[in-house]
């Protein structure tokens, strides 16, 4: 069970959690949008684990995966029904070594948003705008809960400062970090520069092949971003601007899973645009409670590694 010592401090815990779901709900349902729910395993699941790996389950005598992500489902999702948003459980086999970073766990929670005709600069908007109402609706809420977990949580404010990926490769060389041009900050260069701001902020426009299929490219970038919370607690969500043309799809899944789905790649030949992100759950938990480690944050942890 919960890795957080003492009945007093779990209560504090699962009532600042509740309160953080409570937020994101209203908050999604005031801008109009729709929730849905997941599916626990599919044939089909997001392949941009950064090298992590499928759990895979028997069901009546055909494989699929646990979801990793609800990021391949939101896009098609969003197609048909407009603005969604869901709560998807995430399963990752992580390698063993992940466990030592102290914001990774093999199943999780995560908060996917999926918006139609936006860019990913309207995403960015909405999510520093979604992370500033969830911390001051819990400093509101839960003063006595921040209390007994020693937070001092603040409130941050808008907007929230954005930073190109060649920028923070400079800042990150500058802090005495590795980091390149061509790859996604290391985590002990993304740590640096966590430590170095004062509040949440993005890094945004990676170069064009580090990060997943459905990201799409311009001018040989990714338009895509991280929200990295401050004071060393790193990544907290990552979004994106979808490729959504047919046969631009169909070159970046060779090699995976979907290239062999029939429903997958019936389901891509009407994709509308569109923006997302996902805030994984536990990581806003542990920010905003100021807990040492991830598993801290979550009543059933599951580590990588086992």
């Amino acid at each position: 069970m919960c890795g957080i010592l003492g009945r007093k401090e779990m209560k504090a815990l699962v009532k600042i959690q509740s309160e953080i779901v409570r937020e994101i709900r209203r908050f999604l349902f005031k801008k109009g949008f729709l929730e849905v729910l997941p599916p626990l395993f599919d044939e089909v699941t997001d392949p941009g684990i950064r090298r992590a790996k499928f759990f895979e389950i028997e069901f009546y005598g055909k494989s699929y995966k646990l979801m990793s992500a609800l990021t391949v489902h939101k896009q098609i999702l969003a197609s048909h029904f407009g603005k969604i948003f869901s709560f998807c459980p995430c399963f990752r086999k992580e390698d063993r070594k992940a466990r030592y970073t102290k914001r990774h766990l093999a199943q999780f929670w995560q908060v996917e948003v999926e918006i139609p005709y936006a860019s990913y600069e309207d995403a960015m908007k909405l999510v520093e705008r979604l992370v500033q109402s969830v911390c001051k609706h819990v400093k509101e809420k839960c003063r006595k809960e921040l209390k007994v977990l020693k937070s001092d949580l603040k409130v941050p404010s808008l907007p929230f400062p954005r930073i190109k990926h060649e920028d923070a490769v400079r800042i990150a060389r500058k802090l005495g970090r590795k980091a390149y041009w061509e790859k996604e900050l290391p985590w002990e260069a993304e740590k640096a520069l966590s430590l170095h701001f004062k509040q949440p902020f993005f890094i945004f426009l990676y170069p064009a092949g580090s990060r997943g299929f459905y990201e799409k490219i311009e001018s040989r970038k990714s338009l895509s971003f991280d929200l990295i919370y401050d004071s060393g607690f790193g990544e907290g969500c990552s979004g994106s601007e979808r490729e959504c043309e047919y046969e631009k799809i169909l070159k970046k899944i060779k090699g995976t899973h979907l290239e062999k789905s029939k429903w997958y790649l019936d389901s891509i030949k009407k994709l509308k645009p569109s923006s997302g992100f996902g805030i994984g759950l536990e990581r806003l938990t542990r920010y905003i409670c100021k807990l040492p480690s991830i598993e801290k944050a979550t009543l059933f942890p599951r580590i990588p590694g086992g």
